[in-house]
């Protein structure tokens, strides 16, 4: 966003860190990742196929679910980047394009296997349809090198990641995929968005390869069983399964290299997530993709630990990522939503003021944890306050047109509580520039309710 000011990373105000959990060989690396060339030919074609539907207008998405990533900018970020085994994030509905047919629309086949029949339903039946659709990443810089997951978009070779994943190749160095069939291929980055930590790569010729089926996360219910796809550690074609913990879970894992957060509103599973799982599929029963394998909270406690799998994995959900999926995919720069404030955690302020200094966050990108300071008892309350605490305005953005002004705390998005900055952050980004909300926010006791249409952060180095 051009008239904010620039967010510290590593500030110390208490927002909940995650980690993208891929160990390195030899370091962390940051955002944003490298921006490759406008994919070549007609991205919309399958394979061999010489024929295209049209694609629907979308219907516009029910709103009242908890938010993404928001256009705005949340303090106390800690950069997440990295290399090594990859990591997370999402997005919304499709754009249209009359003379092509959508990625998203869901036609994958769901494919046949040549061993037994497994029963339908199944977590044998689900690997079976999925794992051909699904690849290992391996990625070599100058610096470092790791591998990662992807989901197969098209059949002549696009291929949906991490960001995370790939940025570790820079400018100049060397992406392969592994497919399940045991072949391999040199891969071409198509796009990135750091914002959303995704990115889409291209495998050169190749040919004939097996679409994933892409589901609808919004259609998920706490409880439902789902499964996880990838290369943890580097074991390729490894499948896992487990229940929707929670939906839209507001996850922090670093900020861009300006500082804008990477936040998203992930799906909670007990699926076994390691590092090498980013990047790759959850998948409901029915084997449709619902999101992308991101990030993992870790209880790892030494400098030379490796996260792993505690039974709390995130996946960005497939509704949200959709239309920055398709953007990259065009050779387009993808675009987010904002309100035009920079926000922090009620009292953030207060809390800090009596940390010590260079706290950060209580998780480091590889998982290490770190103790966390905390506030002086005697003079600020243990407990944390809903909301996210307007710190400041940007000239002209639709925030201060509707006449929210610093000091004020949102409470809500439409119908979605917000509990603090990264909530809001998360949830503003779960809509598209130009979508109508009402924002409820409190001032001096009283609760006000305003309705603005969220900014761009198009062209704009701040989101």
């Amino acid at each position: 966003m051009t008239n904010e000011p620039e967010q510290p990373a590593g500030a110390s105000e208490p927002t909940q860190q995650f980690t993208q959990p891929y160990p390195t060989s030899s370091g962390a690396g940051g955002y944003p990742g490298p921006s490759g060339p406008p994919p070549s030919g007609n991205p919309w074609f399958f394979g061999d196929q010489t024929t295209t539907a049209p694609v629907s207008e979308p219907t516009p998405r029910r709103r009242g679910r908890a938010g993404l990533i928001g256009g705005l900018a949340a303090l106390a970020l800690v950069v997440g980047g990295g290399a090594g085994y990859g990591g997370a994030a999402l997005w919304n509905n499709t754009h249209d394009d009359s003379s092509t047919s959508s990625i998203f629309s869901g036609s994958g086949s769901s494919g046949t296997s040549t061993k037994a029949t497994a029963p339908s339903g199944s977590v044998q039946a689900v690997a079976q349809s999925v794992l051909p659709s699904v690849v290992k990443i391996e990625v070599a810089g100058s610096q470092e090198s790791g591998s990662g997951s992807g989901i197969i978009l098209t059949s002549d070779g696009t291929i949906l990641t991490n960001n995370h994943v790939v940025e570790v190749a820079g400018q100049s160095g060397k992406i392969r995929v592994d497919f399940n069939d045991g072949t391999s291929a040199d891969a071409k980055i198509v796009g990135t968005d750091p914002l959303t930590d995704t990115a889409i790569i291209k495998a050169q010729n190749v040919s004939n390869l097996k679409a994933a089926s892409i589901g609808n996360s919004n259609d998920l219910a706490v409880g439902q069983s789902v499964v996880a796809i990838g290369s943890p550690f580097g074991l390729d074609s490894t499948v896992t399964s487990g229940i929707v913990s929670a939906l839209n879970r507001p996850v922090n894992v670093g900020s861009d290299s300006s500082n804008n957060a990477t936040v998203y509103p992930a799906i909670q599973t007990d699926a076994a997530i390691n590092p090498g799982n980013s990047g790759g599929p959850l998948v409901d029963m029915s084997g449709k993709v619902v999101g992308i394998n991101a990030s993992i909270r870790s209880t790892t406690d030494t400098s030379s630990g490796e996260a792993g799998s505690i039974g709390l994995g995130f996946a960005i959900p497939m509704d949200e990522v959709k239309p920055v999926i398709e953007q990259m995919i065009k050779g387009e720069t993808p675009t987010h939503a904002r309100l035009g404030i920079t926000v922090q955690d009620v009292g953030a302020s207060q809390q800090s003021q009596q940390q010590q200094p260079d706290q950060g966050s209580p998780f480091d990108p590889f998982g290490q944890q770190q103790q966390q300071q905390q506030p002086d008892q005697g003079s600020t309350s243990p407990f944390t306050t809903n909301g996210a605490e307007v710190r400041e305005v940007g000239s002209g953005s639709t925030a201060q047109k509707a006449g929210i002004k610093a000091g004020d705390i949102i409470t809500k998005v439409d119908d979605q509580l917000i509990v603090g900055s990264d909530s809001l952050v998360a949830t503003v980004r779960s809509y598209r520039p130009g979508d109508k909300v009402s924002v409820t926010y409190t001032r001096d006791g009283k609760t006000h309710t305003v309705h603005v249409t969220l900014d761009s952060d198009e062209g704009s180095t701040k989101s």
